[in-house]
């Protein structure tokens, strides 16, 4: 009686010690993209949370706009923003508009004008002086971002941007949060910590600024 072959079945190239490794490498990158934009972003930071406070304060809004993650992010800190970061800081609903939300508005600007526009329109027609624009960009040069912070310019309104290393919109804003990175995915991640953060600043500075006026 014959003996049958055994069937050897097919390894993946990658073994689990160079999956192990991918994670590692992730893991270790992101810490270290963190670390270097905890020095480089600190003092901007603060200074945009009091900017966002004081708009607030002073019955202004804020307007979002970013493309792709970016665009998810705006949602995330308008969500922030008219819910609430954190319960520590009981508060109401402030005012934020992500300009990434409305299918209908940014189809029919693109259709009739350009994708470039998508921002920028929206941005004439609900910005008002004094109120702020956060731009996020990931490569720093989003031309529908650059046309929106053109457009906020010609309105009054002060800007913030977050992008990765280099582009046109960190001399463009009054505050710029430059991650010292050229790795989309990293520069995402600590994207949404400054996100966070800049809730966080503009929730207590806010609380701080409107609980002294009384």
């Amino acid at each position: 009686m014959q003996k049958k072959n055994k069937v050897r079945r097919h390894q993946p190239k990658a073994s689990r010690t160079d999956v192990g490794r991918v994670v590692d490498r992730a893991f270790s990158e992101s810490l270290r993209v963190k670390r270097a934009a905890w020095k480089r972003c600190r003092e901007p930071l603060l200074r945009a949370g009091a900017l966002l406070a004081d708009c607030l304060r002073d019955g202004g809004k804020i307007l979002l706009c970013g493309n792709g993650g970016s665009a998810a992010d705006c949602q995330h800190f308008a969500g922030e923003m008219i819910n609430y970061l954190s319960k520590e800081n009981p508060r109401g609903p402030l005012p934020a508009i992500a300009l990434t939300a409305d299918s209908s508005v940014m189809t029919s600007i693109a259709n009739d004008s350009t994708f470039a526009r998508v921002f920028a329109r929206q941005v004439e027609g609900l910005g008002r002086p004094g109120d702020v624009l956060i731009g996020i960009s990931t490569s720093g040069s989003s031309q529908n971002v650059v046309q929106a912070v053109r457009a906020a310019r010609r309105k009054g309104m002060r800007v913030v941007v977050l992008t990765g290393q280099g582009g046109v919109l960190t001399k463009m804003a009054d505050w710029a949060l430059q991650v010292p990175s050229k790795n989309t995915q990293r520069i995402q991640e600590v994207h949404l910590l400054l996100e966070h953060l800049m809730c966080s600043l503009a929730e207590i500075k806010f609380l701080k600024k409107t609980k002294n006026r009384k």
